[in-house]
């Protein structure tokens, strides 16, 4: 299936993508109430019965079609916000597509490059990103794979890594570059606020199928900056998940960012470098998951 977070009124209901139109889960049960049924998606990823009785929910709803029109929106009608509500972690991978690291001049690790963000990066589809200007210069995007934890793991087998995951969506894991080349540390480059946006739809893993087959990428005001491949990764979803286990138990909600391709504006040489600026529209494009859309928007 294919959830969606429509933002109402500051809060986050829960949604569903369904031949074209937003089911809005919310409305859904103001009409036809279901005791136990809760329109959270962090309660659909943790939870395989709630999972099942929410799954079971929207299709007899959708069957009987009392209220149809109460309860079922068209894509743009809705405000969006990020497809994965509250994660407890937000990991990233750095330097793991081949070509990317080639770009960049960097070696090709030799383990995953782990570093993190946290909630405050997070935003939704369509949402205006604010560039914050007293402090960077230099925002670049980066197309992403974004994998969901849907289990606890600890400990986890590179074979077995993909059964724990819930699904996948896009992100744009914004980067200011000087803050994040400022020192050794890349965090402060990477969390600035809404520098993850997220979505548009959170695809459960088994309509996406093999997430190491993927077309990615990235069009910023209408023109192609990134086109690759998620199969470029250099340490593939499965090996992402089973290395990460070994040193810390991932929770259902836990995110992981899986790194971008060649194209960012890093890797031009330096006289060509044109950063992103008020006004920008970029779109993160992953096949299967969607176009994640966001405009850049000058902070004050």
């Amino acid at each position: 299936m294919k959830w969606v977070t429509i933002r109402k009124d500051h809060e986050d209901v829960l949604g569903v993508l369904t031949d074209g139109y937003v089911m809005d889960i919310g409305e859904a049960l103001a009409l036809n109430p279901e005791p136990g049924i809760i329109a959270d998606i962090m309660e659909v990823i943790g939870n395989p019965d709630h999972r099942a009785a929410m799954e079971s929910y929207v299709k007899q709803t959708l069957l009987a079609g009392i209220g149809r029109e109460k309860f079922l929106f068209r894509e743009e009608d809705i405000t969006y916000g990020p497809c994965v509500t509250r994660p407890g972690k937000i990991i990233c991978v750095g330097l793991n597509y081949r070509k990317h690291a080639e770009e960049t001049k960097a070696p090709i690790p030799e383990y995953p490059i782990l570093f993190n963000k946290f909630s405050n990066t997070l935003a939704g589809h369509g949402e205006d990103i604010p560039l914050p200007e007293r402090v960077t210069s230099e925002v670049d995007y980066e197309a992403e794979l974004v994998i969901v934890i849907g289990q606890k793991a600890k400990y986890v087998d590179k074979d077995r890594a993909l059964d724990y995951v819930f699904g996948y969506c896009c992100v744009n894991d914004l980067s200011a570059r000087d803050l994040q080349l400022r020192t050794p540390q890349w965090l402060l480059g990477k969390s600035c606020d809404k520098f993850s946006p997220l979505g548009p739809w959170l695809v459960t893993a088994d309509e996406v199928g093999n997430p190491n087959d993927l077309a990615i990428r990235a069009v910023v005001n209408g023109e192609t900056r990134q086109s690759s491949n998620t199969s470029d990764m250099i340490f593939p979803c499965d090996e992402i998940v089973s290395y990460v286990s070994q040193h810390m138990t991932l929770d259902p909600g836990d995110i992981i960012l899986t790194g971008t391709p060649e194209g960012v504006v890093l890797g031009l040489p330096r006289e060509q470098r044109v950063y992103l600026k008020d006004g920008d529209i970029v779109t993160i494009e992953i096949e299967k998951l969607g176009k994640l859309t966001n405009r850049m928007v000058s902070e004050q």
